[in-house]
């Protein structure tokens, strides 16, 4: 089974030796797998301790997002493609797993966009446009270097940074990541492991959303959520059979995952 996992930045802080554990253990029972990890609030951490402003904007659908200057960019390039990267590496390499950590920069992996103005709402409350920073939308997965690794027996764990055709280095959000490899590689599944058990509504977890269904529930869901789920429809357009949100913080994450844990989006 082709599997896309995608471990949210703050499942890595409270939880990582069981995501590691787990997905050594996955691996090795014969699961072809590309993990995908993210990381934001350990760049944050970084930026605070080397001086460097963490600015977020508010986005005209209520979505928050990370501001990326220029001076950040090289922060998050350092803590993404290096810290969090080959932490992963080191500690799946001590479980018996090879590991290959890359950034979706090398080799033109991911080939993003840049965002040269964005909209958003400032702290009056009044739509306006500003410059894009160093952020960007994936246009292109190089899958050739993807399945060179699989193919060769290697897990790809790969830090969400993109590049551009004029060769700057962009941030790029690490769901959209995920979503955009899955389809590129036509995985059987992909897992987004976050801090929370899954899809909620009024309280009551969904155990399984139907794409057919997402327009009427779009609307009463956090906003969070509610991108994963437009980016879920769109993978099972692309052929994914099915993608799972599920809780990053138990002791078997992605086992669970695996054996029904969590909210389930199917094509239909």
């Amino acid at each position: 089974m082709q599997l896309v996992v995608k471990v949210g930045g703050r499942t890595l802080e409270a939880n990582a030796e069981s995501v590691v554990q787990d997905v050594a253990s996955v691996v090795k029972d014969g699961h072809s797998l590309v993990l995908v990890h993210g990381g934001g609030s350990k760049v944050t951490e970084y930026c605070i301790k080397l001086g460097v402003e963490t600015k977020f904007i508010t986005h005209p659908s209520g979505v928050r997002s990370r501001y990326t200057s220029e001076d950040e960019l090289r922060v998050y390039v350092m803590v993404m493609a290096g810290l969090i990267n080959k932490f992963l590496v080191s500690r799946l390499v001590k479980e018996g797993v090879k590991a290959f950590g890359v950034s979706g920069a090398d080799g033109t992996l991911l080939k993003a966009r840049r965002r040269e103005r964005i909209l958003i709402i400032d702290e009056r409350g009044r739509k306006r446009v500003i410059r894009g920073g160093y952020t960007g939308e994936v246009r292109e997965v190089n899958t050739e270097i993807i399945n060179v690794l699989l193919n060769s027996g290697y897990l790809p764990i790969i830090a969400p940074i993109a590049i551009n055709e004029s060769g700057t280095l962009l941030n790029v959000d690490a769901d959209q990541v995920a979503f955009n490899i899955a389809k590129s590689v036509k995985a059987d599944k992909l897992i987004l492991l976050t801090d929370v058990e899954g899809v909620f509504l009024d309280g009551e977890l969904l155990k399984e959303i139907r794409t057919s269904e997402l327009n009427d529930l779009l609307s009463k869901i956090g906003r969070g959520m509610n991108r994963k789920l437009v980016e879920a429809s769109r993978a099972c357009e692309a052929g994914i059979k099915e993608v799972v949100i599920s809780n990053g913080l138990t002791e078997h994450p992605l086992r669970d995952a695996l054996m029904g844990a969590g909210t389930r989006i199917t094509c239909g």
